[in-house]
């Protein structure tokens, strides 16, 4: 049988070892029987540059890496992760993907992306999102000591929770235009993304056609899982132990 997983939104850290559990268990049984596995972005809580190699990190990508010998890993930059290079990329078996590609999916071109361009209400946010993706900024961040960017992340991360309170809840979900937009501008009818954490299906139209939106959900307290196969689309959750 023909299949592919999705996931996305995992956050990894080493302070939650439940979900890097789940993980594991996952590309050690499931993962390794599909034709490809997609990991759409947000994959670590934070990224710090492919210079802070800790045994952590290592152990994740060696862990993608075995699963990379068994079907083709692909991955997509989120807005926590957006760092990661080819140094780590190289190590994990994984390919990278633009920020929005479209594949054809067992006949069915579809759109894949992270999903936070799509939330165009925050409008705070989609400014630190264009200079966080800009050609110089990274390059900046990536080049200043890693104790500094440390410090960086701590802070920002603390900011964007205390933000994150302040706002409501659309402000921080997809703007069901730009969804159509986008769509639209890929001439596609099939959409997945993850970054909202609202796991659902979603039926639409664009232009004048019947669509669709695959939301995945995050790793925070079940492991989220997207199974497309040639006939069907469902929406699964992997239990910690």
């Amino acid at each position: 049988m023909s299949f592919t997983y999705f996931i996305a939104d995992l956050h990894l850290s080493e302070d939650r070892p439940d979900i890097t559990d789940c993980l594991k268990q996952f590309l050690a049984t499931d993962a390794k029987k599909a034709d490809a596995l997609y990991v759409l972005g947000d994959l670590f809580e934070v990224w710090l540059g492919d210079d802070d190699v800790t045994p952590f990190n290592e152990d994740i990508a060696a862990a993608f890496k075995a699963q990379s010998e068994h079907c083709p890993v692909y991955f997509m930059h989120g807005n926590r992760d957006f760092a990661i290079r080819q140094t780590w990329l190289k190590k994990a078996g994984m390919t990278l993907l633009s920020e929005q590609t479209v594949v054809d999916l067992y006949g069915t071109p579809t759109l894949l992306t992270h999903g936070d361009e799509l939330c165009t209400r925050d409008v705070a946010y989609q400014k630190f999102r264009k200079k966080s993706r800009s050609w110089w900024w990274p390059r900046l961040m990536l080049a200043l000591p890693l104790w500094y960017r440390r410090r960086v992340a701590r802070n920002g991360r603390a900011e964007s929770k205390e933000n994150q309170r302040h706002l409501r809840p659309e402000i921080m979900d997809v703007t069901p235009q730009e969804v159509i937009n986008v769509m639209a501008r890929f001439g596609v009818n099939q959409l997945i993304h993850g970054h909202t954490h609202r796991p659902a299906i979603h039926q639409l139209t664009v232009n004048n056609a019947p669509a669709t939106r695959i939301v995945l959900g995050d790793w925070y307290d079940q492991g989220s899982v997207l199974v497309v196969t040639p006939d069907t689309i469902d929406l699964q959750s992997r239990s910690f132990q």
